[in-house]
């Protein structure tokens, strides 16, 4: 199974309000489901079972309180000239703490053998771009600075992703809540 550690994105009005600059963007590239919004704390990639009961353990041992994060901001990967992903950014406070829960993830993943191959930087892919559709920084310019509300963070969760033809579908294995 195929598998990553997640933050669910899961304020209504902040789905809503990246749901309106989906609709507003247009490019030819797929917008990802609103159900689908979260940010990957860890990829982890094809699992066997007993690898998986070995993650459950592992998550189970991270502790962290939750926290804020403003949702701010639109831009793409690896550049907007470019683009593959279309993304949405955090305020700075809220991505900094974001990078440290990626940090504790990441230091209980080690021992099982689990790297990552890039620092984590926070984003939220809204949109996947298959094909070559050129600069789009036209369509972002206006989108720099947009602000999308306030999610809580509370809790992060083991995911698993089946790859389909209409796009992946996503579901829970596990989940760490914050300390109270």
């Amino acid at each position: 199974m195929r598998v990553f550690v997640a933050i669910e994105i899961s304020n209504k009005e902040v789905i809503n309000s990246i749901k309106k600059i989906q609709d507003k963007i247009n490019i030819d590239a797929k917008p990802v489901e609103t159900k689908n919004f979260h940010f990957t704390l860890q990829f982890l990639g094809e699992i066997s079972e007993e690898i998986k009961h070995k993650i459950i353990q592992a998550l189970h041992t991270i502790e962290f309180s939750s926290f804020s994060i403003t949702l701010k901001g639109v831009g793409a990967f690896p550049k907007l000239k470019f683009p593959r992903v279309i993304w949405i950014g955090t305020d700075e406070n809220g991505g900094n703490m974001l990078i440290q829960l990626s940090k504790k993830v990441e230091k209980v993943m080690e021992p099982l053998g689990f790297f990552s191959d890039k620092p984590f930087k926070p984003h939220i892919t809204i949109f996947r771009i298959k094909k070559k559709i050129g600069d789009i920084t036209n369509e972002l310019e206006s989108q720099k600075v947009v602000d999308f509300g306030i999610q809580e963070i509370s809790s992060i969760k083991l995911k698993k992703s089946e790859l389909t033809s209409s796009g992946p579908i996503y579901s829970d294995l596990m989940e760490v809540q914050a300390i109270k």
